[in-house]
């Protein structure tokens, strides 16, 4: 076979290898290794031990943050166990330390009796909280609708549930938690009218 045949033979191979080749690397990933990555969920452990009287606004506080947001998940830490955000019932006015708290880092906040005293609704003030805790700030002044309105919403507002914007930016933040990990912001914001 003349030695122009051969290279004509070789050429033509190898763009059939390579043709193969691209055709292989585009192929997408398998289900399971992209259900993996979408289901990545941040657990943050909650410490309520120093909260008697708070424990059924914060467990509805705690659901209605675990419902409505996907990459993060709020889970009671074992007792003597370490927890990133620490709860505690004060006489004050309610306030918490602005996060985004990630693993391994610690936001505290403060569920203060002083708002249940002027007929503010204890799981509206725990989910606002723990709002804080998840990186949102306060949206003062604000309809009831919007649960980062805080005590701007008044006190016949009894709404526990994010809204759209609040689950998004929540969402969002934890989503890409693993790849950006952040430490919490550190600012404590008091909740008083």
């Amino acid at each position: 076979m003349p030695l122009g045949t051969w290279l004509r033979a070789g050429t033509s191979a190898a763009a059939l290898v390579l043709g193969m080749a691209g055709t292989a690397t585009a192929a997408p990933a398998p289900a399971s290794t992209a259900s993996t990555a979408q289901a990545a969920v941040v657990t943050l452990r909650y410490d309520d031990s120093r909260a008697a009287g708070w424990e059924s606004a914060i467990a509805a506080g705690v659901a209605s943050w675990n419902a409505n947001v996907s990459s993060v998940r709020l889970v009671e830490a074992a007792p003597g166990s370490a927890a990133e955000i620490v709860i505690v019932a004060t006489t004050g006015w309610p306030q918490a330390t602005l996060g985004p708290v990630r693993p391994g880092r610690q936001v505290r906040v403060e569920l203060g009796s002083q708002a249940v005293d002027q007929g503010y609704n204890k799981t509206r003030i725990a989910a606002h909280e723990l709002g804080h805790s998840l990186g949102l700030p306060d949206t003062k002044p604000g309809p009831c609708s919007q649960l980062m309105s805080g005590s701007s919403a008044g006190t016949a507002c009894t709404n526990a549930t994010p809204n759209t914007t609040e689950r998004s930016r929540v969402q969002s933040t934890y989503a890409s938690a693993l790849a950006a990990p952040a430490p919490a912001n550190g600012r404590t914001l008091v909740d008083a009218p």
